[in-house]
């Protein structure tokens, strides 16, 4: 059973969705300022977070600064701030996806769900290993000279995705599909996002990838050599 923070300053709102994961069998922790959440985060270790950004207190974008700075839980934003500068502000920060206020449940959990997957244990077996890092898809661990390379889930996925195609073109809609999920094919500034993160971690020079290269207008390619 799955357990779910939920964070967020408006009642309503926590008793909301507190019903509705229950309802469907998640077990949920409700805070409604940032100090809480990353009380109860450190406490419990949830396998997700709903986190709302207008927080009393700590703001919500550096409550995520806040957990990933020793976890990779799954974050979805759920916030009423809906310009884009403000989204890729958190997915910089490291959440996973972002889903805008006023907000439909169903959407909400499908989005949760689809979290809650990417960071679930692969059960394949396949090593890659590169000049500069070695990827394992069966234990979803990236390590450079035996030291671990911490991705986040959807870092993770991005890469999965790219390495299990080595050598081949993906779409940036393929991409967005196969990593975010149907509806998202539009959203390329996740793209641009999450493949910065992947390169600042990974590439021996970020501003000149080597490995996970971009084909301008088209898609990303990953070069194993």
């Amino acid at each position: 059973m799955s357990r779910i923070l939920v964070v967020d300053d408006e009642p309503e709102i926590r008793r909301t969705l507190g019903i509705n994961l229950r309802v469907r069998g998640y077990d949920v922790d409700l805070a409604d300022d940032g100090e809480q959440a990353l009380e109860l985060a450190a406490r419990h270790h949830p396998d997700a977070v709903v986190l709302d950004l207008g927080l009393p207190g700590i703001d919500g974008v550096d409550v995520i600064a806040g957990l990933r700075g020793w976890s990779r839980v799954p974050i979805v934003v759920l916030s009423a701030r809906d310009v884009e500068a403000h989204k890729v502000a958190a997915l910089d920060a490291g959440a996973d996806d972002y889903v805008t206020k006023p907000f439909g449940m169903d959407e909400l959990l499908a989005r949760l769900r689809a979290a809650l997957r990417r960071a679930a244990p692969a059960d394949e077996d396949a090593v890659i290993t590169t000049p500069d890092f070695t990827i394992d898809l069966s234990r979803k661990r990236v390590t450079r000279d035996a030291d671990e390379i911490r991705l986040t889930p959807t870092e993770w996925n991005l890469v999965e995705v790219l390495v299990r195609h080595a050598g081949k073109l993906v779409s940036s809609r393929q991409l967005l599909h196969e990593v975010w999920g149907p509806g998202y094919e539009k959203e390329t500034h996740y793209l641009r996002v999450f493949m910065a993160h992947v390169r600042r971690k990974l590439e021996p020079e970020p501003s000149q990838p080597r490995y996970f290269q971009t084909e301008p207008g088209m898609g990303y390619r990953f070069i194993p050599s």
